[in-house]
């Protein structure tokens, strides 16, 4: 990183940059050129690992790409504002980037868990269970990270 002086090191702090993040960038391979998509999310820690749960249509451009390599890089942002400053201009934010594996879950205890996280980060504690018929429409998937790292300008 260029800029040390908004490097954030603590892990921590990191993962609670993430999760106060409202969209997480999600970058595939797709051979000739990186495919990014937005994904609502949700994130925990795992043994000491950042894992973070995504969801989806059963088919597509998405599925196919993490179906063929599940190597990824997530990003997520967290704009404050733009200020003036001396004689020019800045950004105060708060960012995330991280690289991993990702997987496709398959289990339907695991989706569930998955997507009651995701449902509990956008702030809806509704109840949820596998009788749920959205739940034969949708693919939740998870990345373990690898690598997370943050940087903020915050003044």
């Amino acid at each position: 990183m260029r800029r040390k002086d908004r490097e954030v090191t603590d892990q921590d702090e990191i993962f609670d940059i993430l999760k106060r993040c409202q969209t997480l960038r999600l970058s595939m391979n797709n051979g000739q050129y990186p495919y990014t998509v937005p994904v609502s999310f949700a994130a925990e820690k795992i043994d000491g690992k950042v894992v973070i749960y995504f969801h989806g249509a059963k088919e597509g451009t998405k599925v196919d790409l993490l179906r063929s390599n599940p190597n990824v890089c997530v990003e997520g942002d967290i704009f404050h504002q733009a200020v003036a400053v001396s004689h020019s201009y800045t950004v105060r934010y708060e960012s995330v980037i991280g690289f991993g594996q990702s997987e496709l879950i398959n289990d339907k205890t695991e989706t569930l868990h998955a997507l009651k996280l995701i449902m509990d980060h956008y702030g809806f504690h509704d109840d949820l269970d596998e009788n749920n018929p959205g739940l034969n429409y949708l693919l939740a998937g998870k990345i373990v990270l690898e690598q997370l790292t943050g940087k903020r300008n915050l003044g």
